[in-house]
């Protein structure tokens, strides 16, 4: 009981006021819109725990990962009804075990003073060499899921595969994961704006990745900030 209190207080710890009322009034929008347009239940929790997750990681906050996994587990069982198989497996297969080992990374290099994440960047380098990576794996893979009849293979592609970097990104607290989030997040905007126009009822998923673009934006800017102050 003595950790989870502790746990607790460090997740509390640090946050401005206008960061406390960005959290509100994202938690508090999408909610609302998803009522009022008539999603139900299941979109609802998952748009809104799929917002806590991305604020809350862009705090660099460690509970972040709790609302992921469940956010990962709701939106799996949404893509799979849409026919969004990519974003199925990516979910299943990939993002729900990466919540687990998010957690432990993360604890492990936690700042003492702000109880945030302390953040990194990577070399040149290696960013070159992950592009090109990526491009050959949204080929593929864009490939593999026209062959299953998945709707928008290579867009869903795309958003998958630059959706896995990001996510090793994330665990290992690398800034340029952030400006990956950013396409990804336009991307599948796109995708849940078409589902949405061909008769698609989950107007909660729509609103969270348009909460997801905006707020991918924002935490760029914050973690360069963040990093120049380290």
């Amino acid at each position: 009981m003595e950790k989870l209190k502790c746990f607790i207080k460090d997740e509390l710890t640090g946050w401005k006021n206008w960061e406390k009322i960005w959290l509100i009034l994202n938690v508090a929008i999408i909610a609302i819109l998803s009522l009022v347009l008539g999603d139900d239940i299941r979109g609802i929790v998952a748009a809104v725990t799929g917002v806590m997750y991305v604020v809350l990681t862009g705090k660099g906050k460690i509970s972040g990962y709790l609302f992921g996994l469940i956010n990962g587990i709701l939106y799996a069982m949404i893509s799979y009804e849409a026919q969004y198989y990519g974003e199925v497996m990516l979910n299943v297969l990939y993002y729900i075990p990466m919540h687990f080992v998010g957690w432990v990374m993360w604890k492990k290099h936690i700042d003492d003073n702000t109880k945030e994440i302390v953040k990194e960047r990577m070399p040149l380098k290696l960013e070159i060499i992950l592009m090109v990576l990526s491009l050959l794996a949204i080929v593929v893979y864009g490939y593999v899921l026209k062959l299953l009849g998945g709707s928008l293979p290579y867009i869903d592609s795309v958003s998958t595969c630059l959706s896995v970097l990001a996510m090793i990104l994330s665990v290992r607290r690398m800034i340029e994961q952030w400006v990956l989030w950013t396409i990804v997040n336009a991307v599948t905007v796109y995708m849940w704006v078409i589902d949405y126009m061909n008769g698609g009822s989950d107007v909660a998923m729509l609103l969270m990745w348009m909460v997801y673009l905006a707020n991918g934006i924002i935490i760029l800017i914050k973690w360069i900030k963040d990093m120049r102050k380290q």
